[in-house]
């Protein structure tokens, strides 16, 4: 029997499941550069490289075990717009009797593979993605019957299934969560590790070059591209976050540093959302640094969490919500975007500096974005989709399965607590406590009022004020509510009318 094995740009693993059981001598695996993928948001132009080169090089990996790989290129001026329409021309080209994709990261490219079934003229089937720790199906029978989804109690499942820091069925260090102690902000002349990066070979040099011509106009520079490409880069990738940057990470994970956007971080969400990493591996391999002695539990529990339990939780959620999921708005948020988050041109230091981050490495990590430009998309009231659609086209690490609920659950609180507790607002205290951002900002994170005030500060309030019918009552937001109760109504009006010349300038 001859298959077609049709690979998408996210599923560069040898294991994935659509290539199981594969004859070299009878199938024959298809990739597509499809030019409606790389625009159907201004993507990062270092993100359609990326995802580009690394397709191309692993094409090469399989061709080098004696695979026949059909590989369709961008610049192929024979080339189809959509993944549906290459897989019809593949049909016609190679005659299988079967066609094998394993199930897409995005809801829209799934439907698609459904409404091929009824045209494509030989039998689709969508293999259940074996790279995750949970399938779709584990994680609908956990959530069944459960009045809320919480992440902690999901992720306990998680490490009893894995075993990862498990003490037979007791979390190793008595306690399954040491999330309180890795809040520190960075110390003064803290000493930063140098980070990994990846000089490109002659693959990535023409795929920059495709780009560089064909996306100039999209949001973000191709200039210092560094990002490894390869199942081997990636490999070398997590070892130096292994070895170099992990034992720091759990202290200083919420940590912000202007010109200094990598920190303690993994930088390894790309090639695992591209599939060059798998999630169990590098959880593993985190692991063996606290049983060695080299990190300490914090950190590397730290880190597991967010790959073991926070990550898989997301994609639960999406596809345990979708395709309603995309359109909730449980706050009403209808302002646009505002043109600094595509072009970095604000007074705020702080978004100054995330937005930049972002242009220059299609990169800010996980507090940049929840804290800093999630957190103003909160409290000025943003609306959901607009800023969905930017945080899809502007990181490297970004697809809608993890995106979305990242942005409409935690950061927007859009689902109404479907997937986090409470909104994650914050005041310009926060960002202070946690950043240099504010040193030399224009305005000020102690001032409340008026004109020096950080924008931060009359927002947070005011967002309180314009959602206290819908979050007064939520248990954890409490306490600002009891503060704002305080309030004098002159103090509200002051809030109100700084807010309002805020959002008017934006």
């Amino acid at each position: 029997m001859k298959r077609l094995r049709f690979v998408l740009g996210d599923q560069l693993t040898r294991g994935i499941s659509s290539l199981h059981g594969l004859d070299p001598l009878r199938d024959v695996v298809l990739m597509v550069e499809a030019a409606e993928e790389t625009t159907y948001v201004p993507h990062h132009p270092q993100k359609i490289a990326f995802i580009l080169s690394a397709m191309r090089h692993f094409a090469a990996e399989l061709r080098a075990e004696g695979i026949t790989v059909d590989y369709v290129r961008l610049d192929d001026p024979r080339a189809g717009s959509s993944f549906a329409s290459e897989l019809a021309a593949a049909v016609a080209r190679h005659a299988p009797d079967s066609v094998l994709v394993t199930e897409p990261g995005e809801w829209r490219v799934y439907e698609m593979l459904l409404d091929l079934r009824e045209t494509l003229g030989v039998p689709l089937t969508v293999l259940d993605d074996d790279r995750f720790i949970a399938s779709r199906a584990e994680f609908a029978a956990w959530a069944e019957g459960r009045k809320s989804y919480r992440m902690e109690f999901f992720y306990r499942e998680m490490r009893r299934k894995t075993g990862l820091l498990m003490d037979g069925d007791q979390p190793v260090g008595g306690q399954w969560n040491f999330d309180a102690e890795n809040r520190k902000p960075l110390p003064a002349g803290a000493a930063l590790p140098e980070r990994l990066r990846f000089p490109p070979d002659d693959i990535t040099a023409e795929i920059l070059a495709l780009v560089q011509d064909r996306f100039a106009g999209h949001y973000g520079t191709l200039e210092g591209f560094g990002w490894g490409v390869t199942r081997a880069d990636a490999l070398r990738a997590l070892e130096e976050f292994a070895t170099v940057a992990l034992p720091g990470f759990g202290d200083h994970q919420d940590a912000m540093k202007s010109g200094a956007p990598f920190l303690f971080h993994g930088l390894i969400s790309p090639y695992l959302n591209a599939g060059l990493l798998t999630p169990l591996e590098i959880c593993r391999r985190a692991e063996v640094e606290w049983q060695e002695g080299r990190a300490p539990l914090n950190a590397v529990e730290g880190f597991v969490r967010q790959v073991l339990g926070w990550r898989e939780y997301v994609r639960g959620i999406y596809w345990l919500k979708m395709p309603a999921y995309a359109t909730l708005n449980a706050l009403e948020a209808k302002r646009p975007l505002p043109e600094f988050y595509w072009t970095g041109e604000t007074d705020m230091n702080c978004l100054r500096q995330c937005v930049g981050d972002t242009m220059r490495h299609a990169y800010a990590h996980h507090i940049q974005r929840l804290m800093v430009l999630g957190n103003f998309a909160l409290i000025a009231g943003l609306d959901p989709a607009q800023v969905a659609a930017w945080f899809l086209a502007v990181y490297a690490d970004a697809y809608e399965w993890v995106e979305l609920p990242n942005v409409h659950g935690m950061t927007l609180f859009a689902d109404g607590g479907i997937l986090g507790s409470k909104p994650y607002a914050a005041s310009g205290a926060y960002i202070d406590r946690m950043s240099d951002y504010c040193t030399g900002c224009r305005y000020d994170p102690a001032v409340k009022a008026g004109e020096k005030a950080c924008p931060f500060n009359p927002l947070y309030w005011n967002f309180l004020i314009e959602n206290e019918d819908r979050l007064a009552g939520n248990p954890r937001m409490a306490m600002p509510y009891r503060t704002l109760a305080k309030m004098t109504g002159e103090r509200r009006a002051e809030i109100v009318a700084d807010s309002t010349r805020i959002l008017a300038g934006l």
